[in-house]
């Protein structure tokens, strides 16, 4: 359609995002955005299109506050490590044979999300393991994670890591009682590895992302992040415009490396301008690893032999100087934290020091699956965000009970009390970077967040739930404040007509169902560009 026109949106049930307007059941749209919504008894005569929503439930489109886009396009391409896929080491030697058969000359074998909870044996994929498979060529599997690689021997070869390698800064390479690598990368380690790997060219990589928007849109997503940006080999922001050229639609935030920027600084502000459809939003650091690959700093320490307290990644010298950078181009700080001890250390850093945006928090956290309660207090007075992802204790369940055993489970991703705090909280989906098959589908995440019980039913902390309605604005509105994306989040007047079309009403279904709620359409500025079953080229 001409989104010149106006076209008129009737018979729907419109939850807005907007806490001033929750409910309409009509809205008129011209050049892209709202112009008018409320109840449709109040419509004046048309000048152009009406368009029926047959009284189906309709919501802002969701925003992933932090994803991983082009690692979701690329691992479309790999041997996917988790069920229904895979069960066991077995069946994972069974499938790299299988791709070692069709393999051309320079390629690697790669896998992904493998989750020890969900395999058979119970355990990390060894080099010995991958060996039985393909010793001939390099073959490296992703930790669901991404926080942990296990490799091949060729792979080992190939990066010169033998018994006398020393840990990098921030990272661990695996050992036997031998002193042998065993494979197992974790966390800085794989940096190592990752610098052989071949490198694909922005074109390829355009268009693999390209080839994802019809799959965010199938999910109602209407704008993205990526968490991960890099300036080397390729820069993600010029990746990213050749993805929208190739048809990437959604609305994109970048947030690169800090490692990337410090070595790269942005010169060019319109990089930075938030009215571009791509754009840097952000400086990213971690200070530490995951709760399912026991790599969270915490305390106290992981179950299980020996005191396991996880790794730190970054200091506070790092993080004032990533900050400052932030400060000096007008963009937020994200800072991975997952575990008490990296938690405290960013709120410590950042509790005095005063912010530099107004719109939203300067400091971010990501995960805060753990937090003190001196923590969230402390972040709720220095006005630090937090997004977060309740489909990891969703998917991941086997790993959490088995790292933090059950009670302290439970505790886990406090947002009930996070939100009564008076934090800023986003929700988000972090895929492919969770056990899950299709990891990116928000209605995982707001089940898990209304339900507080993962996949297989197991409790994860009942006083913790929050109702479908602030889980709804959690994905929208929150993440808008977060992002910092403008003009989205809410179907309001101004504000772009982003918004979805659900095939059951999400707000009146039992929760236990909200996993099977489906998309049936998702519009952008008032334009269809996705159709269950089909998507709809514009």
């Amino acid at each position: 359609m001409n989104n010149q026109y106006e076209t008129t949106f009737i018979n729907g049930k419109i939850f807005t995002s907007n806490r001033d307007q929750p409910y309409a059941s009509a809205m008129k749209v011209q050049g892209g955005k709202i112009t008018w919504i409320g109840n449709g008894e109040e419509i004046q005569q048309s000048k152009g299109n009406v368009i029926d929503l047959q009284g189906r439930r309709v919501l802002p489109g969701f925003i992933d506050a932090h994803l991983h886009p082009w690692h979701l396009a690329m691992y479309s391409k790999q041997i996917a490590a988790l069920p229904p896929n895979v069960h066991s080491i077995a069946e994972l030697i069974e499938q790299i044979r299988e791709r070692r058969k069709s393999l051309k000359e320079g390629q690697w074998i790669e896998c992904w999300g493998y989750d020890e909870g969900k395999l058979a044996e119970g355990r990390m994929p060894t080099r010995w393991d991958l060996d039985k498979a393909a010793p001939d060529v390099p073959v490296i599997a992703s930790r669901s994670c991404v926080h942990i690689a296990t490799v091949n021997s060729k792979v080992l070869e190939m990066a010169g890591i033998t018994k006398d390698t020393p840990n990098p800064p921030g990272g661990q390479i695996d050992k036997d009682e031998n002193g042998e690598p065993t494979g197992v990368l974790r966390e800085n380690a794989r940096e190592i590895v990752f610098k052989l790997m071949p490198v694909q060219t922005i074109e390829e990589d355009a268009s693999a992302l390209a080839e994802l928007s019809p799959k965010l849109f199938a999910h109602g997503i209407t704008a993205i992040t990526d968490l991960m940006s890099r300036t080397a080999p390729v820069d993600y922001l010029e990746m990213y415009k050749k993805g929208q050229e190739k048809g990437l639609k959604q609305r994109t935030v970048l947030y690169y490396m800090w490692e990337d920027l410090r070595m790269q600084p942005i010169e060019d502000k319109e990089r930075i301008n938030r009215n571009n459809p791509v754009h840097i939003g952000g400086i990213k650091l971690f200070s530490d690893g995951s709760i399912s690959g026991q790599t969270a700093w915490v305390n106290p320490p992981f179950l299980g032999e020996g005191e396991n307290y996880g790794i730190p990644t970054t200091s506070k010298e790092e993080l004032l100087a990533a900050g400052e950078a932030a400060k000096k181009y007008g963009i937020q700080l994200v800072i991975h934290a997952m575990g008490e001890q990296a938690i405290d250390l960013i709120v410590d850093t950042f509790y005095d020091k005063e912010g530099w945006l107004e719109d939203a928090p300067s400091v971010r956290i990501e995960h805060v699956t753990l937090p003190t309660e001196q923590a969230m207090k402390r972040m709720a007075e220095a006005r630090i965000g937090i997004v977060t992802q309740p489909v990891f204790l969703y998917a991941e369940i086997e790993s959490y009970l088995k790292n933090l055993g059950a009670e302290r489970t439970k505790e886990t991703y406090p947002i009930k009390t996070m939100l009564e705090m008076g934090i800023e909280v986003a929700f988000s989906s972090d895929a492919p970077g969770t056990a899950w098959a299709d990891p990116v589908n928000p209605f995982l995440g707001l089940k898990s967040a209304v339900t507080r019980k993962a996949y297989d039913g197991t409790d994860t902390g009942q006083d913790e739930r929050i109702d479908v309605a602030a889980a709804i604005e959690l994905y929208t509105r929150a993440a808008q404040q977060l992002t910092r994306i403008p003009q989205v989040g809410q179907l309001k007047p101004g504000y772009h007509a982003d918004f979805i079309v659900l095939d059951q009403d999400i707000l009146e279904i039992n929760p236990e169902n909200i996993d099977e709620v489906q998309v049936v359409e998702t519009y952008m500025g008032g334009s269809c560009v996705y159709q269950k079953e089909a998507a709809v080229k514009k």
